[in-house]
């Protein structure tokens, strides 16, 4: 799959990335969520570079370890 194709796989909206909040709001997708114990929960937002970058981590995870890659769950894989 190429780049465009991952990204296809996620929801986008404007949102601030975990990772460059000084960015700005840019289009992010969900990468998870957190809950604080002092307030509601939050979604992680990730722009689409970082998408990219988690993603080829999780790849190169699948490889060493001999599992199956399957592109489009960062959401699932951080619960």
């Amino acid at each position: 799959m190429d780049k465009q194709q991952i990204l296809d796989l996620y929801d986008w909206a404007d949102g601030v990335c975990f990772r460059h909040p000084g960015r700005g709001e840019v289009l992010t997708t969900v990468v998870g969520v957190i809950h604080p114990r002092e307030d509601r929960e939050r979604e992680v937002r990730a722009c689409a570079d970082c998408v990219i970058r988690m993603e080829d981590i999780r790849r190169e995870d699948a490889a060493r370890s001999g599992s199956a890659y399957e592109p489009g769950r960062l959401g699932e894989a951080l619960r």
